[in-house]
């Protein structure tokens, strides 16, 4: 059973969480403090953390530190401020995803999921459905509606991009690293612009009231919709 160690001061949150991450046969343990959580974290050796910054002893860049010196633990930060400094400390620091408070629990449950995917690159994870999309991460297949989605293979390593970071500000430059690789030409981002529209098009998602990817002008893309385990 996957174990997650809960990190907030906040027990409402908490217990929240330990619902939510419970309902999907996860083993959850919660720490209120910094320093509870490093007590717990050797003991029980989870696979993920979920790190509210907003600590009352230790502060939370330095939890993710210290976590993240032990091995490859994984790291959610939750934080209340979306300021762009502190996101960029914390991935300095090692964490893997960062959510701003507040946050939908289903939202969450899938940037877990992500995380956790990629905790197990071998694993065989279950199709991805988002209502009448199925994504395949295994085989490499998509479908909508029960109908096949044909997808080159640039289209094919966009969506997994999206899908496998729900809810994630995915930026221009991350985007083309992820998909086309370093040393991409500087019109790269045109070339996004037309994949993405090319994408929508095949999904049938529309870009002025998306169900799947939102345009963040000027800064680049956030897949939107949350998905349940095919089985």
């Amino acid at each position: 059973m996957t174990r997650v160690l809960v990190i907030d001061d906040e027990p409402q949150i908490a217990r929240a969480l330990r619902r939510a991450l419970e309902a999907d046969g996860v083993e959850v343990t919660a720490a209120a403090s910094g320093q509870e959580a490093l007590s717990l974290a050797a003991t029980h050796l989870p696979e993920l953390a979920i790190v509210d910054l907003g600590l009352p002893d230790l502060g939370g860049i330095d939890v993710i530190r210290e976590l993240r010196s032990w091995g490859e633990m994984r790291v959610i930060v939750l934080s209340g401020s979306d300021g762009e400094t502190t996101e960029v400390e914390a991935f300095a620091a090692g964490a893997d995803d960062y959510v701003t408070k507040p946050f939908g629990l289903d939202e969450f449950r899938a940037r877990v999921q992500a995380v956790l995917r990629r905790s197990h690159p071998d694993a065989s994870p279950a199709a991805l459905v988002f209502g009448d999309l199925e994504v395949d991460l295994v085989r490499q297949a998509v479908s909508l509606r029960g109908g096949p989605v044909r997808l080159t293979k640039t289209e094919q390593a966009l969506l997994e991009a999206m899908v496998d970071n729900p809810g994630k500000l995915l930026t221009h430059w991350w985007l083309l690293d992820k998909v086309w690789g370093r040393g991409v030409s500087a019109d790269g981002r045109q070339s996004l612009r037309v994949y993405v529209r090319q994408l929508r098009a095949k999904l049938g998602d529309d870009a002025e009231c998306p169900t799947y990817i939102l345009t963040e002008p000027g800064v680049g893309y956030r897949w939107i919709a949350t998905s349940r385990s095919a089985g």
